[in-house]
């Protein structure tokens, strides 16, 4: 292995060991999301699309709000309402207004947007395997564990999800469930 610091071409030392573990993380998920988009972009969609159309499919028949999705989603999205517009031209999606509050909008996928994902299942489903088969079954429970310790100090794990960039989706003030909304 090269190591970071010859990946990066630095010449200084990290000025600490977490400096150097936060910046191997986030260049090891910069790498890992970059291989991902490769593998969507031959279906025409994005990797975030992706998880957003996965997330919907596992919320059938009902389908979910945007908040609703946006805490379900693996990395977070600044502008949900943007990302659930594209999905819509695509016709990968379907949303309506609640039948007992105007102000909610739900979100299905479409029978296209199903039809998509199970052409692209095993696939995807081959990436994990790709890009982390040649770690044993004790290395890789050591590593979700100490992610997920690493993950247990982010401040904002728990903050609401924005559908946009300024207002929570959460409540009757997001302009998402405000805007109209077609067919």
């Amino acid at each position: 292995m090269a190591g970071l610091k010859n990946e990066i071409v630095q010449q200084r030392p990290f000025s600490s060991l977490e400096e150097e573990v936060l910046l191997n993380l986030m260049r090891t998920a910069d790498c890992l999301q970059r291989a991902m988009q490769r593998k969507t972009r031959h279906w025409g969609i994005t990797s975030t699309q992706y998880n957003v159309l996965r997330i919907l499919r596992g919320a059938q028949p009902q389908g979910l709000t945007c908040s609703a999705i946006g805490s379900r989603m693996i990395t977070a999205e600044p502008d949900i309402t943007r990302l659930l517009g594209r999905l819509k031209t695509l016709k990968l999606i379907r949303q309506q207004r609640d039948r007992h509050d105007r102000r909610v909008v739900w979100t299905q996928i479409s029978a296209a947007g199903l039809a998509l994902l199970q052409e692209m299942d095993p696939a995807v489903e081959q990436f994990p395997k790709s890009m982390l088969g040649h770690l044993d079954g004790a290395e890789l429970t050591e590593l979700i564990r100490l992610l997920e310790s690493a993950r247990s100090h982010c401040a904002d794990s728990l903050a609401p999800v924005i559908c946009t960039g300024e207002n929570s989706c959460h409540s009757s003030d997001c302009p998402a469930v405000q805007q109209p909304v077609g067919e």
